[in-house]
Parts: structure tokens; C-alpha cells; sequence
């Protein structure tokens, strides 16, 4: 059987992921407090700091079925890789995944990149066309989706990719597991989700007190 870690190898593959150039980002203490409805609206606050399953969440929005191409699977080694810093807490040498999300008729929905202990990603990742969520509830896998960071910024290459202009919304977290930081994932969102989930932002009106003048 051919294990993931080697099919990487023979894929033309990315020698980069796509990190957004941040405009805004803030940390645990944000995504725990939430942001300000002006900043993002309630809907995506639940998508982006809620601790539910993007791949849930995205089939629910479109009655769908999302599904997955894998575009990248490369051994990184020791290297931070540009990486959030929790990368640390990944044990290495480790192996970086690049995927699309997308509806079953092609429409991509979000990006995302993740890093594993590349000796244990076999273990959990057995079948590389499924989301990663849906390759863990198969397994029985008890998880924490730990989120970390959130980020609002630009990236021409996932302008291309959505066919969506940005800024785009995107965050990090870790997946817990028996104790241990078992994989660090870093998505982001594409703005086609507005048709399901409404403006990113809510404006506020400024109004004026009528003091009868």
C-alpha cells in the first residue's frame, strides 16, 4: 500500500502555501471574546470562531457535498515553513497538506493548509479525498478544534482561485487529541459564502437625534 507521505513526492505540488497578508488578525483573546458586529457580522463569527466542523457547516449553508482536492503534500521537515508559531507544537519532521473545500458541482469554498507529524499521518489521513473531519469520525477520533488566530487580509493567488476578489476572512487552530497537539490548520473563506451567510460586516447607520431644529 502506498502511503500518502510517498504519493506526495511524484504530485506537482506547491513549494509555498497561501498565507493571507494580514490587514487585521488577533489573537486567542479575540476569538474567545468575538469581534464587533460592524467587524464581522454574527453569521461568519460562528463559521470562523465557532469550534463546530467547517465541512458540517459548508454542506449545511450550500446541500451539498464538499468535498476535496488536494493540491499539495510536501515533507517540510523541521522547517516553521512561514507557518502560525503553533507549528511548534507539532512534533516533526512534518508534512504540510494543501486542499481546496468545494461543493460537488465544483464551486471552491475555502482553502486550507495543515501540518502533521509526517511518521502518524497516515494514521489518520487514510483516505486523502475526504475532508479531514470526515477522515477522523470515521476513525472514532475524539477532538478539540482549538482556535487560535484570526485574520482578515489579501492574497492574489486565492483572488484566482475563488474567482473572488478579496480582502478574506481566514483563521488558525490546533486539533487536539488525547492530550496532544495533533495537527495545526490554517483556512481560509471564500467571499461566494456572502450568497448563504449574508455581508461580512454589518453597517450601522449613524443617526441623528432630532432635537427639533
Amino acid at each position: 500500500m502506498t502511503s500518502a507521505y510517498q504519493q506526495l513526492e511524484d504530485a506537482a505540488a506547491p513549494s509555498t502555501w497561501y498565507a493571507l497578508e494580514p490587514i487585521w488578525q488577533g489573537g486567542e483573546t479575540l476569538v474567545q471574546k468575538g469581534l464587533p458586529h460592524q467587524q464581522l457580522a454574527p453569521a461568519w463569527q460562528i463559521l470562523l470562531l465557532g469550534d463546530g466542523s467547517p465541512t458540517r457547516h459548508l454542506q449545511l449553508l450550500t446541500r451539498e457535498r464538499t468535498e476535496v482536492d488536494v493540491i499539495d503534500m510536501s515533507p517540510v521537515g523541521m522547517h516553521l515553513d512561514d507557518a502560525p508559531a503553533l507549528i511548534r507544537m507539532v512534533p516533526g519532521p512534518r508534512l504540510r497538506r494543501q486542499v481546496w473545500l468545494r461543493t460537488a458541482s465544483g464551486q471552491r469554498l475555502a482553502y486550507a493548509t495543515s501540518w502533521w507529524e509526517a511518521s502518524h499521518v497516515d494514521e489518520y489521513l487514510q483516505n486523502r479525498s475526504l475532508p479531514i473531519w470526515a477522515s477522523l469520525a470515521r476513525l472514532r477520533t475524539e477532538l478539540y478544534r482549538d482556535i487560535q488566530g484570526i485574520h482578515y487580509g489579501h492574497s492574489r493567488p486565492l483572488e484566482i482561485a475563488f474567482g473572488q476578489r478579496g480582502p478574506f476572512w481566514g483563521r488558525h487552530y490546533l486539533f487536539w487529541h488525547d492530550g496532544k497537539p495533533l495537527t495545526l490548520i490554517y483556512e481560509v473563506f471564500s467571499p461566494y459564502l456572502t450568497r448563504y451567510l449574508g455581508p461580512t460586516q454589518i453597517e450601522t447607520p449613524t443617526t441623528r437625534l432630532d432635537l427639533g431644529e
